[in-house]
């Protein structure tokens, strides 16, 4: 049952431990991302920080502990349940639809809605099914001019350069209204002006689309410039959290990553 109004628009992870064969990968993981944040997660290469992310997805199950949406625990739901409730996330490598234009890349994201009447609806090209087709075209030009894509709207995605594969994964992310942006290293392999464009998205998309936004990042001046709070994990375990400057002067953080 849902903890109450406070909870509405968190993800969280309580006591998470997940465990491969021998390796434990994290160790009872407290942390809660919430509705309109940006909050990083930093911490050395192994520390856990992937594997937080795809427990919080649902693409690896825990080994103990929960994870609550909105105060509702989640924990044995499916990645496919999860994202169609507005938990969404990219990855560290590329993973668009090369074969598709840009614009197909984001309407595909909305498929699994359905055209509603089935078969029928679509043989006799019934009024609702256009109704629809026609808000999803909307949706995904709104989201097209957001993140600049208007311009290479029908270019294949698998024809464009490292940092602009990177932002039609962000858009595609964000084209069905997230509720929760986990994004897995969104700078990597970009030149400095696309980072800096990355970083202004981000923003937008935090202000425009009101949702929470997490972020896995190896660029310490990136998350430190661009996140309200910042959580560091080592050897699977949370060594620190709270605003830049705390972390950033925290003794165990300086030890253990940022010295």
């Amino acid at each position: 049952m849902a903890d109450g109004a406070d909870s509405q628009g968190t993800l969280e992870a309580r006591s998470v431990t997940v465990n491969f064969g021998g390796v434990t990968a994290l160790r009872r993981v407290s942390l809660r991302f919430d509705r309109g944040a940006i909050q990083g997660l930093i911490g050395p290469n192994g520390a856990g920080k992937t594997t937080l992310f795809d427990t919080l997805a649902g693409m690896t199950m825990v080994t103990g502990g929960h994870i609550f949406l909105d105060g509702d625990d989640v924990t044995n739901r499916s990645a496919t349940w999860r994202s169609r409730r507005g938990i969404r996330r990219t990855f560290q490598r590329q993973q668009t639809f090369g074969w598709l234009s840009v614009e197909d890349n984001l309407l595909c994201a909305l498929e699994w809605h359905g055209g509603g009447g089935g078969l029928l609806a679509d043989l006799v090209r019934a009024p609702s099914r256009k109704r629809i087709e026609s808000d999803r075209r909307a949706r995904v030009e709104e989201v097209m001019e957001l993140c600049d894509l208007t311009r290479i709207a029908s270019v294949l995605a698998g024809n464009l350069p490292i940092g602009g594969a990177r932002i039609v994964e962000i858009a595609r992310a964000i084209v069905d209204h997230p509720r929760m942006l986990l994004l897995d290293e969104p700078t990597s392999g970009l030149e400095e002006a696309e980072v800096e464009r990355v970083g202004q998205l981000i923003r937008d998309v935090r202000d425009k689309e009101g949702c929470g936004i997490a972020l896995v990042e190896h660029d310490i001046g990136f998350v430190m410039r661009e996140c309200d709070t910042v959580a560091v994990l080592n050897l699977g375990e949370v060594l620190a959290s709270g605003t830049p400057a705390e972390v950033g002067n925290d003794d165990a953080v300086m030890a253990a990553y940022l010295g």
